[in-house]
């Protein structure tokens, strides 16, 4: 009876083998219907969502962006011209000064006693030469009558003239020490920042020192010194003529940013870079820019008319650029020619008019002919 049994499980077993696959070769009729119209589904697809923006045709700059560098256009190393002691700090480190103030006292009492001792030297050489001019007298008076010797005039002609040329070397002298008591008393050569003081009261102070008491940058105006191609050297030339060659200095990390002229190209190019070194002059009244900061110079030689859009509508494939662009709900590729970028915009040299609409998120998902629909771009963050 259990052997029975046994036979007929595997019975069903294989029957039921057999029902499944014959599904599998001879699929049902609603499977083989929704199969082929799968691939005919695509044309009832739903609209893109995609933002857009509008091409526009405006006057653009025409700039050249470099990495430059701000640099004081007189800087100021102070050094002592004595070897003596400071005795005064007049400054706070960091400060503004004005030319003309005192920066540092320097101990002088030496040269001081050094003028008292000159002095008095002349003085004893204007009383010989007194005496000297007195005995010159009497001796003249003396010859004219045969009452002394002609060698006893000449001897007190000679003691005038050294009486003489002594009170004259030692006035020499004096004045040298004149001008070496003013060296105690430093005050700044130009208007500008001074930086710390390197060294303060009591510390001995030597001309051969090489590191400066302190150093004063010129803050107003200042240079922005940068290098261009040079390639650009013709048209920044004719720029340069015609006085259009500005410069915004942007100061990374930041939003600010100074502007000026060019007022200097070098003369010779860098055989290693092929670069010329360009500079500008920025007014800086309010000390914006800072020497020594690394700064974008953008460099405007002129402006032009083109068509701009957004960057972020331009894209890229083996043939070249292309952007979408909308014409009744329907995207459209168009090819352009790039001209160049200006800050967040790219300049079309060619493929736009100017007043179309063109894609500028969204764009993974169309292909030529993709219709869309217009949404509206995300709130920032915190508004």
């Amino acid at each position: 009876m259990s052997k029975r049994k046994w036979l007929f499980g595997v019975a069903v077993l294989a029957l039921i083998g057999i029902v499944v696959l014959a599904r599998g070769y001879w699929p049902s009729e609603p499977a083989t219907q929704a199969r082929a119209q799968g691939p005919r589904s695509g044309q009832g697809a739903r609209p893109v969502p995609v933002l857009v923006a509008k091409a526009v045709r405006k006057q653009v700059p025409v700039r050249i962006e470099a990495l430059g560098t701000v640099t004081p256009i007189a800087s100021v190393a102070i050094k002592a011209r004595l070897e003596t002691t400071i005795v005064g700090v007049h400054f706070r480190d960091g400060a503004r000064v004005k030319k003309g103030d005192l920066l540092f006292t320097l101990d002088c009492r030496q040269i001081e006693a050094d003028m008292k001792r000159v002095q008095a030297i002349i003085d004893g050489a204007a009383a010989s030469l007194e005496q000297a001019q007195r005995d010159v007298k009497r001796y003249t008076d003396l010859v004219a009558r045969n009452a002394t010797p002609i060698v006893t005039l000449n001897n007190a002609n000679t003691a005038v003239n050294v009486s003489r040329a002594t009170a004259e070397s030692n006035r020499a002298q004096l004045e040298n020490l004149k001008v070496q008591h003013t060296f105690c008393a430093i005050r700044a050569p130009i208007s500008g920042r001074i930086s710390m003081a390197k060294l303060k009261v009591g510390n001995f102070v030597r001309q051969a020192d090489t590191t400066p008491m302190a150093t004063i940058n010129q803050m107003a105006p200042v240079y922005v010194t940068f290098a261009v191609p040079q390639n650009e050297l013709p048209e920044l030339r004719r720029a340069l003529a015609a006085e259009t060659a500005t410069v915004e200095a942007v100061i990374p990390g930041g939003q600010n940013s100074a502007e000026g002229q060019v007022t200097m190209i070098e003369n010779t190019v860098d055989e290693a870079t092929g670069t010329a070194t360009v500079r500008a002059t920025m007014p800086n009244a309010d000390e914006r820019l800072w020497p020594g900061t690394l700064v974008t110079a953008k460099l405007t030689l002129r402006s032009e008319e083109g068509v701009v859009v957004p960057s972020d509508a331009l894209q890229v494939s083996q043939s070249g650029s292309f952007v979408f662009v909308v014409e009744k709900g329907v995207a459209q590729v168009r090819e352009v020619e790039v001209a160049r970028e200006f800050e967040s915009n790219t300049v079309v040299a060619s493929g736009l008019k100017g007043g179309e609409t063109v894609v500028t998120d969204g764009q993974l998902r169309l292909s030529n002919g993709s219709r869309v629909s217009l949404r509206k771009p995300r709130a920032a963050a915190g508004s």
